[in-house]
């Protein structure tokens, strides 16, 4: 996978908006469920180019780092060449000064192909710190809307959950619904009240029986005064 390929996947999976996303899905659960597997498995692929990347980067920043010591250390060759052939020359052996003067140049075109080297890798280690940096931050908040993708699924899940034990209380209310006309406790009620309507009803008949013989003993006794008054006035 080129860093290009990367970059461009990690840029696109962060700016992911996970509402958007869950607005169109028929299963939101479902839907983050793959995409948190999307988001880990890409989180991995991503990870391994940007520590290939980095590793380039640093054997680049190393030749760097190398070139230009060599061209240091080829500098001061060349001065060290070029004193002692001027302390020869002025000795009177110009023989041996010239010697010495052909090893400082070759010091010189030693040192100035480093240099050269190292200017040349400059840009390349400039743009490939850019690719690193965006890399990184690319990946950094990757991880954080895979955070932020797990809450949501973890959200939406305990709300599955609570609406789906609010559904279940609210079915088991509905069931015993004292109030409820067609319920098997009004039934019973209506059944009770019937009974003791019954109830009711034998001892208001068996109150009424009870006057009628009273009231036929009070007849009985005004005959009775009757006859004792009619036997009075026959013996007057």
């Amino acid at each position: 996978m080129s860093k290009q390929t990367v970059l461009g996947r990690v840029t696109q999976l962060a700016k992911a908006n996970i509402n958007a996303l869950l607005d169109q899905a028929e299963d939101p659960q479902k839907m983050l469920d793959q995409l948190i597997r999307d988001y880990t498995s890409n989180i991995a692929e991503a990870e391994e180019a940007v520590a290939a990347t980095i590793g380039n980067l640093r054997l680049l920043e190393q030749d760097h780092r190398e070139d230009v010591d060599a061209a240091r250390e080829w500098g001061a060759k060349a001065l060290a060449a070029s004193r002692k052939a001027d302390e020869l020359r002025a000795g009177g052996s110009a023989p041996d000064a010239d010697r010495f003067d052909d090893l400082a140049r070759v010091a010189l075109q030693r040192q100035l192909q480093a240099e050269k080297e190292a200017k040349t890798a400059e840009p390349t280690i400039a743009a490939q710190t850019e690719v690193v940096a965006g890399l990184k931050d690319g990946l950094t908040r990757m991880k954080a809307k895979l955070a932020e993708l797990t809450s949501k699924r973890d959200e939406l899940v305990a709300r599955a959950k609570s609406a789906q034990a609010q559904n279940t209380m609210m079915d088991a209310v509905k069931n015993i619904d004292v109030l409820d006309p067609t319920s098997e406790l009004s039934r019973f009620e209506d059944k009770v009240r019937r009974e003791e309507a019954r109830a009711l009803g034998k001892q208001e008949l068996a109150a009424s029986s009870l006057d009628a013989q009273f009231e036929q003993l009070d007849s009985l006794g005004d005959d009775a005064e009757i006859a004792a008054r009619l036997a009075a006035l026959k013996n007057t």
